[in-house]
């Protein structure tokens, strides 16, 4: 009877051990699943597709392409540094490496807010899933960095944890703040068709945001769509809620810093009135080596290389009708692009001579809001990656109105220099090159670069060892 008891009691704690390290497991188990690599074997051809995204190594600096952009961000992080898109594999380091979110060396230094993480990462929804928004959206940049560590992906789109989650993937919605968007425009997201769904979940970053600077919500992710989708309703917005970016450190105006309102223009194109949404043309069906197919998740930077799988499906004109098309509309607004940077930097220059003999706020007030809205328009127009193909009417009205109001700012400055004392033209300096625009708005860019590699050598390594070391007790389903 004595051996029977202790065989039964050794299995029965053995039973029990079981279920506590099964609890433990489960206990660890994150309740939006962050790791991409999770669903390479049940989502082969997708994650396939998804990890050709690195493909995009190439670093091309969009500052040393068009040094006016450092004038006209002067006071603002994207001076400091902007380089162009790259795939959404490299979206957690490409973050960590601009100059723009600083070299912290603890959780409260650092220049940037937690919501600029909010567009790079599953883990985001993650935290806010299981910390709630006040929980994510507290503290700095660098206040949760070894929380944030996955690259865009799988859970930023979809339900992973639904039953549906199988051949055809429920699509889904995690942040809360883009519900709320949604819902304020009249479109909720768990009543819209799928067609629509699948333009919704890439508004989810593609899209204008701002941070709020309110008592209730300092520092979250909103969008400002309260008074309409249109440029211009934002701008409307956004003066009604005397809401700045930044104070320009040349001219000294209130600025907004477009993000990249991909949705909003697209929405009043062809295709978006047509329903033919940001997947059909970047994220087409093809067909994989076993003859199954799927959706392409390399998210195609221009779908005219694509041709077959993409216009072919709606157009009758063939690829190099299509490519001409396009070439055509970028060059128009490039013209204009760069017919708008020239009467706006001369603007923040004049401005700035205005201030320097002894302008009054009030004198300058109207002429800083015509500065703000010039640059508003023509940053909006060329933020939105795309428009030439999305909404090309959009893009050239926008930079007509940014020249227009520039203009007259201008021409209200000119008039407020001569009672100043000030004639003749002002003076712009060399700005002909990104060091040199740079030297002139007063960045110290070999001081930053110092800050950045000591913070990627200390910091970021010790993110990468704890996110590791959190993620190892995670179950592997």
């Amino acid at each position: 009877m004595t051996i029977k008891y202790r065989k039964s009691a050794a299995s029965l704690v053995a039973f029990f051990a079981g279920l506590l390290i099964s609890g433990a497991v489960m206990a660890n188990k994150p309740a939006i699943e962050p790791r991409n690599e999770q669903f390479a074997e049940t989502h082969v051809s997708q994650y396939q597709s998804w990890d050709a995204t690195k493909e995009s190594e190439k670093i091309t600096d969009a500052l040393a392409e068009n040094p006016n952009n450092v004038i006209m961000w002067a006071g603002y992080g994207f001076a400091k540094d902007y380089n162009k898109a790259r795939g959404h594999a490299y979206s957690i380091v490409d973050l960590r490496e601009t100059l723009r979110t600083g070299g912290p060396v603890d959780k409260n230094s650092g220049p940037m807010p937690m919501a600029c993480w909010s567009c790079k990462s599953p883990d985001v929804a993650r935290v806010i899933a299981e910390k709630g928004e006040d929980g994510y959206f507290a503290g700095k940049w660098a206040s949760q960095g070894e929380e944030i560590v996955n690259s865009i992906g799988c859970s930023d789109c979809h339900n992973t944890a639904s039953e549906k989650f199988g051949d055809e993937p429920e699509l889904a919605i995690n942040r809360p703040y883009v519900e709320r968007a949604f819902e304020s425009i009249g479109t909720p997201f768990d009543k819209a068709d799928l067609v629509a769904k699948g333009a919704m979940v890439c508004a989810q970053c593609h899209v204008e945001y701002y941070f709020e600077k309110t008592d209730k919500r300092k520092g979250f992710v909103k969008f400002p769509w309260d008074e309409g989708l249109t440029a211009e309703a934002m701008e409307k917005y956004y003066d009604n809620l005397e809401f700045a970016d930044w104070q320009h450190k040349i001219s000294k105006a209130p600025m907004l810093k477009t993000q990249h309102p991909g949705y909003e223009t697209w929405i009043f194109g062809n295709h978006g009135k047509n329903d033919v949404t940001c997947i059909d043309c970047h994220m087409p069906k093809e067909v994989n080596d076993k003859g199954d197919e799927f959706t392409n998740h390399k998210i195609i930077e221009n779908p005219i290389e694509n041709f077959d799988n993409t216009c072919a499906n709606c157009h009758d004109q063939d690829q190099e009708y299509m490519q001409t098309t396009l070439k055509e509309r970028k060059a128009r607004i490039a013209e204009l692009k760069m017919l708008a940077e020239k009467q706006i930097i001369a603007a923040h220059f004049e401005a700035k001579a205005a201030w320097d003999a002894g302008a009054t706020e009030d004198e300058m007030s109207p002429i800083l809001q015509d500065i703000r809205h010039a640059q508003w328009r023509w940053d909006y127009a060329t933020a939105s990656h795309g428009i030439a193909m999305h909404a090309p009417q959009v893009g050239l009205q926008l930079l007509g109105t940014a020249i227009d109001k520039a203009t007259d700012a201008r021409t209200s400055l000119i008039r407020l220099l001569a009672t100043k004392g000030v004639t003749g033209e002002v003076e712009i300096p060399d700005i002909s090159t990104k060091a040199k625009a740079q030297v002139v708005v007063g960045l110290d860019v070999d001081k930053l670069q110092k800050e950045k590699d000591l913070f990627l050598k200390e910091m970021a390594t010790e993110w990468d060892k704890q996110a590791k070391e959190r993620e190892a007790s995670y179950p592997n389903e």
